[in-house]
């Protein structure tokens, strides 16, 4: 077949060439903007993605030469590490401020160049400004944190885990536990309350220091009204209160390479002032406490000749006869009568003749009560002088209204601490009576708790918190070297006794048990020298029926600075207990005294605790971090008694810094970080190892 030809041979339409080009065109555009839509579209996942999964969960606030401080967003939690990041000292959680359920992602240092500082605006409700100091001398990097709310009733809340730590310090409670971890507290005013009106309060020793195992301490500012809530286990949590005049929350975290050299940097903190030692006469002298349910002054003097015939019946030496207030009350009174009766020229024998008592060893008891009933109440309204109670004006510029309150079932007023006058009248008072009675030393009750915030009113700012039993206790100072304080806040520096809070008479935390966890409490914060609870207990007032309860508490306290008596051993018949007694106290004065009176001047140069922990001498080794039923006199006796009902052994461990223990009843000698399971302890013995270099 012939090929056939195109007639009509010419180059490609114009117009056909055109529309091909504006199709091309069109198509690009399309593929342009589908591109820049899936650009947008990658761009804005990846922002999401590096947003939400892939930008790294904290980041750095501050860096010192061994630790840092950084910023966990997904906990908002604020965590000192090392900067190796190998160890965890601390984690705050700071979720309370501000909304906890924003998100931030990151958080930036409005201080700009200064690598020292870091400030932030939380959420507009909070600013923070962190500080870091560098201590090359004692290796210690402290943090110094004010959170300042920015509006007013803003409550700041930053709590600290107690996951992987076990921490010390804060509070006395009743059933004291050591570490703190297990203590269960609803957030309450961070004050001393007395323990017996107010069981689930904080009494006895009170400081703003918390110290963790992992190397870390926690300086709360004590000059801020503060609220603490302690969560079995988990945390415990500082809280401001809300107020009109925006009340900061401020604390310092120093850290350190061990619970030791932490503790120790935090005494030097802490206490600034000079220590000094009460009257150590009184560690060689057990305290006997007068039974006496009588109601007239001869009728204490009669009971006073009866007791002092018994002890020296049983040879139980020289000691002090302790009186209650109400005690007290009434000799005073028997002694006011009889300067009336000399006035009047009536016989001095009519009068039942007082030198016996002023021959004797006395504590007399005073609290800052008065009764409402009493003369010298009365005699202060007329004479103008009602402003040395606790008052509050009847209006702006009206007249003073003493508050009311209620002491030992009574209805009373309360001494204004702040007035110097009624501090005058008060070491008058307390002139008169060591004229009269000649007593020894003075117990100073009462002084817990707040007056003022009991009864929802608003405290003058100079008694605002419990700044009464600190101003209590340079009252206490001024009275002299032998007095006895039953709180302590703010006062560890001062010449000045501390009793500790009393115990139930069982083998519970809140009897036996809680004796060692006291004794530890009280000496970490600085405590020392403390009168504690009578043996056999004295919460109930009964006399304990329980021999082998008396026992092992005997044993204990004979190993404390002070042996003190409510039910008499004499209860128990003539042979065992008296026999012990005798020789526990003899113990006591003999091996004891002297080695915590060598141990008090170096608490006087350094601020170590008398009383030690077992990880003062293994600061890092966990299994010391939670023996609560051991403790060191220094760093030589290791002192292990029974607590446990029945038993006669028990497990030790002896902590281990290159040296060895022997045991000071066969000389068995053992390596330091020895267990010791089922170590026998007769009921008539204590477990006391001494340190071999």
């Amino acid at each position: 077949m012939p090929h056939a030809r195109n007639r009509n041979p010419s180059p490609i339409p114009e117009v056909t060439w055109d529309t091909g080009l504006k199709e091309m065109n069109e198509t690009w555009k399309g593929a342009i903007a589908c591109l820049g839509v899936a650009v947008f579209f990658v761009m804005t996942i990846g922002i999401i993605y590096w947003q939400v999964v892939d930008q790294p969960n904290k980041n750095w606030i501050l860096r010192g030469t061994f630790s840092g401080l950084i910023w966990e967003r997904r906990t908002h939690s604020l965590v000192i590490q090392t900067l190796a990041e190998d160890n965890t000292y601390v984690e705050i959680d700071v979720g309370n401020v501000g909304n906890p359920d924003i998100e931030v992602p990151f958080v930036r240092n409005l201080c700009w160049l200064n690598k020292t500082e870091f400030c932030y605006t939380w959420d507009s409700v909070a600013e923070v400004k962190i500080s870091l100091e560098v201590n090359e001398e004692t290796e210690t990097e402290c943090y110094s944190m004010i959170w300042a709310p920015v509006h007013c009733h803003v409550e700041l809340k930053d709590c600290f885990s107690m996951t992987n730590v076990s921490w010390y310090g804060g509070a006395s409670v009743r059933g004291q536990t050591w570490p703190i971890n297990d203590q269960n507290a609803t957030m309450q005013p961070y004050i001393v309350s007395d323990l017996k009106d107010n069981p689930s309060g904080f009494g006895s020793a009170l400081e703003h220091y918390f110290l963790g195992s992992s190397g870390v301490a926690v300086l709360v500012s004590p000059d801020t009204p503060l609220q603490l809530g302690v969560d079995s286990r988990q945390q415990f949590c500082l809280q401001s209160l809300p107020s009109m005049e925006r009340l900061p929350l401020q604390y310092t975290v120093c850290v350190a390479h061990n619970v030791k050299a932490a503790h120790q940097e935090a005494v030097q903190q802490l206490f600034r002032h000079s220590r000094e030692l009460p009257n150590m006469k009184a560690l060689w002298l057990p305290f006997w406490k007068l039974l006496a349910n009588v109601d007239s002054g001869p009728k204490v003097e009669r009971e006073l000749r009866t007791f002092t015939n018994r002890l020296r019946r049983h040879q139980l030496g020289e000691g002090v006869i302790s009186l209650n207030e109400h005690s007290t009350t009434l000799l005073s009174d028997m002694d006011h009568d009889y300067l009336n009766s000399r006035k009047r020229g009536m016989s001095k024998r009519l009068t039942r003749d007082l030198p016996l008592v002023k021959l004797l060893n006395i504590s007399i008891t005073l609290s800052p009560f008065l009764g409402v009933d009493t003369t010298q109440f009365h005699t202060s309204l007329m004479d103008g002088t009602e402003a040395y109670w606790l008052s509050l004006p009847s209006a702006p510029q009206g007249k003073l209204i003493p508050v009311m309150s209620q002491w030992r079932g009574k209805f009373c007023v309360k001494l204004n601490i702040t007035n110097p006058g009624a501090v005058s009248w008060f070491l008058d008072r307390v002139g008169s009576l060591e004229a009269h009675l000649g007593m020894e030393y003075v117990m100073l009750e009462g002084g817990e708790g707040n007056l003022f915030e009991e009864q929802a009113l608003r405290p003058p700012q100079d008694l605002a918190g419990d700044k009464y039993i600190s101003l209590m206790a340079d009252l206490a100072a001024r009275i002299g070297d032998s007095t006895i304080m039953t709180a302590g806040t703010r006062s560890s520096h001062k010449p000045l006794f501390v009793r500790m809070t009393p115990l139930q008479s069982d083998w519970s935390p809140m009897g036996l048990k809680g004796i060692i966890p006291s004794l530890l409490h009280h000496t970490l914060l600085g405590y020392n020298f403390l009168i504690p609870d009578a043996v056999g207990g004295s919460l109930s007032g009964d006399l304990v029926t329980d021999e082998e309860l008396f026992i092992r508490w005997l044993e204990i306290t004979a190993f404390l600075p002070v042996i003190s008596f409510h039910t008499p051993p004499w209860v128990y018949g003539e042979d065992r207990v008296l026999n012990l007694t005798r020789a526990y106290i003899a113990k006591h004065q003999r091996d004891v005294v002297p080695l915590i009176e060598k141990y008090a001047e170096e608490w006087q140069m350094t601020g170590n605790p008398i009383y030690r922990p077992m990880w003062w001498l293994s600061p890092s080794d966990p299994m010391t971090f939670t023996i609560d039923d051991q403790f060191l006199i220094g760093d030589e006796v290791l002192v292990a008694p029974v607590v446990e009902k029945g038993a006669v052994q028990r497990d030790i461990y002896l902590p281990d810094g290159g040296f060895q223990w022997q045991d000071s009843q066969n000389a068995q000698v053992f390596d330091g970080g020895t267990f010791l399971q089922d170590y026998p302890v007769p009921l008539e013995g204590v477990a006391v190892f001494l340190r071999r270099s």
